[in-house]
């Protein structure tokens, strides 16, 4: 008999692979992403210290208060400008992306490319 994975436990294993050579620096902190059933997730973590820089969230009020939905691609691209500006508003310009084992296409691609254009270089 077969015994398939679930899709959870193939992406915390492969994030688990990735974390293995992706690190955030002070210079060049790590950009976080997690999603969610209902939200997204991003934070600017440096590693050497343990340190959250900045976040941004489908849950925060200034980012949900344009939205309709916070599960969707436009939540996404919604919360990359938000960290994207908060990041540049803190100095940070270039960070490391650790995608958290997701596919890199649809809610995860749009919050890069929103982060992108917001000023951030990776």
């Amino acid at each position: 008999m077969v015994n398939k994975k679930s899709r959870a436990e193939v992406r915390s294993k492969k994030h688990k692979r990735m974390r293995n050579h992706l690190s955030g620096t002070a210079e060049r902190p790590r950009l976080s992403v997690f999603r969610s059933n209902q939200h997204i997730y991003a934070q600017i973590i440096d590693d050497t210290v343990g340190n959250t820089l900045c976040s941004a969230s489908s849950l925060d009020k200034d980012v949900a208060k344009s939205l309709k939905k916070t599960n969707d691609v436009e939540a996404a691209t919604a919360v990359g400008a938000a960290i994207g500006k908060k990041a540049v508003d803190k100095g940070i310009k270039e960070v490391v992306f650790d995608r958290g084992g997701y596919i890199y296409q649809g809610k995860v691609q749009a919050l890069a490319d929103a982060a992108r254009e917001a000023g951030l270089e990776f």
